[in-house]
């Protein structure tokens, strides 16, 4: 399941993951916060949080989140990932390279500091 986190600045979508993630959150909560994100901002910025509650993606949710992620390329301006799953983390550093914003991963731990850095230039 995807959320919303809302207390956080306008130009940046915040969204935690908890459960199991499916293609429908995707496209019920993930995509239209985007577009509607890009609406009022010409890059927009992510904290997508993955806390120990969740237990991980169905084979539609990856490739959703593979096809929000090529349809707005160079819409990001940075990527904030909170999560202590290591194989989140080691899936976010591998593909880090193809993604054109800076990307940082924080553990649980430092989501304080990634609220932050996501928050301010």
């Amino acid at each position: 399941m995807l959320e919303l986190i809302e207390d956080m600045p306008g130009n940046v979508l915040a969204i935690k993951a908890s459960g199991e993630v499916t293609a429908e959150d995707y496209e019920t909560i993930m995509v239209p916060a985007v577009e509607a994100r890009l609406k009022q901002f010409d890059k927009v910025r992510m904290l997508y949080e993955l806390g120990p509650e969740m237990n991980g993606f169905t084979a539609g949710a990856m490739w959703q989140d593979a096809k929000v992620g090529m349809s707005h390329l160079l819409s990001f301006e940075k990527i904030a990932v909170v999560t202590d799953h290591a194989w989140v983390a080691n899936g976010v550093r591998a593909f880090a390279f193809m993604i054109p914003c800076p990307v940082k991963i924080f553990s649980t731990a430092e989501r304080d500091a990634a609220k932050n850095w996501i928050s301010t230039d």
